[in-house]
């Protein structure tokens, strides 16, 4: 699992600006996640583990999840951080 930790974690930013480059040349929103699943399961058996199958699905399946989150909550955050600024400009 060592080459999980170490190629696995940097794939997961890696995977998420390939999934918003996808969507700047007109991929629907609404195929992000499973964009991202697809992206990750490549990279999985490219990057992760090309002689094991099995491995290579589920730690794809591990980083394109993850991309999802690390897109999602940073979204978040900052329509969170953007509505709170504009609340304290109202008063």
């Amino acid at each position: 699992m060592d080459e999980f930790t170490i190629y696995g974690i940097a794939l997961v930013p890696v995977v998420t600006g390939m999934v918003q480059l996808l969507k700047m040349s007109g991929l629907p929103k609404k195929y992000t996640p499973i964009s991202s699943l697809a992206l990750g399961i490549l990279s999985g058996y490219y990057y992760l583990a090309p002689d094991d199958p099995p491995r290579a699905i589920f730690m794809g399946i591990v980083v394109g999840l993850s991309a999802v989150g690390l897109y999602s909550g940073t979204k978040n955050t900052m329509q969170g951080l953007r509505e709170s600024n504009y609340h304290k400009t109202r008063r």
